[in-house]
């Protein structure tokens, strides 16, 4: 399975990227795949190596770029709850120096950068995320929706941006709650929300699960958590993307 390291030019400069793909010579539909606030590292690597491995070409750019290559921080191997204070220390004036209008910006150039790939299959495209990824994930497909047919979150604070944020997205939804992050009665709210725009959407819990569950390099990570976001997203991916091609 190739992994490319590649050059995103956007409007401020060029993000440094990965691409993982088949390795077989046809074209695949299109994943962008944001990280969580900590990055790009193996384990988003082997995330991207996975999804890839079903059949998706997955663009996977550096969030932070603005200021340098990855990694933008130094990581340990292993992100447990001693070091995080002091990352997020670090990482959290990047995150908020990330406004809505960088952020879409963005997502303008990853999305024409990943469509014009040479190994990307023409038509619709998903966007994926973790944590703050997922909330641009969803940014992202509501400000294309005639191109993202396809959203998912994990552990991402996608209610962030008020109820009404979810009036433009035209993809069908997946977002995956950690259950630290959100009690059944915000997740009702929540999703009364996305009854009220009408979309196609799941929304749920993941029992026993703290933010962050996807990531198999911090203390957060639930096995079981992360088999049940690929139950989820495979089939999402594969409703809105495979049978289009």
């Amino acid at each position: 399975m190739p992994i490319k390291t590649l050059q995103i030019p956007t409007a401020d400069g060029r993000a440094d990227a990965f691409a993982a793909f088949p390795d077989h010579g046809e074209r695949h539909p299109g994943v962008l795949m944001y990280a969580d606030g900590f990055g790009i590292r193996p384990v988003l690597r082997e995330m991207a190596h996975e999804l890839a491995g079903h059949g998706y070409y997955v663009l996977v750019p550096n969030l932070f770029y603005r200021h340098g290559p990855t990694p933008v921080i130094e990581l340990p191997e292993h992100i447990g709850e001693e070091a995080r204070p002091a990352l997020m220390a670090q990482l959290m004036p990047l995150i908020e120096a990330h406004t809505v209008e960088r952020v879409l910006h963005d997502a303008d150039a990853y999305l024409r950068f990943l469509t014009a790939q040479p190994e990307v299959a023409a038509g619709p495209v998903a966007v994926t995320g973790y944590c703050i990824g997922g909330l641009l994930a969803m940014r992202t497909a509501a400000a294309h929706p005639g191109q993202v047919a396809a959203l998912a979150a994990f552990h991402a604070p996608v209610g962030v941006d008020g109820p009404g944020a979810f009036a433009e997205i035209a993809a069908q939804i997946h977002f995956g709650h950690a259950e630290s992050d959100l009690t059944p009665e915000a997740l009702g709210e929540l999703n009364r929300a996305l009854d009220a725009a009408k979309v196609d959407y799941t929304s749920e819990i993941y029992p026993g699960t703290v933010h962050g569950f996807t990531m198999s390099d911090t203390d957060a990570f639930d096995p079981a958590g992360l088999q049940r976001h690929w139950d989820r997203l495979l089939p999402l991916l594969n409703r809105t993307l495979a049978n289009s091609y």
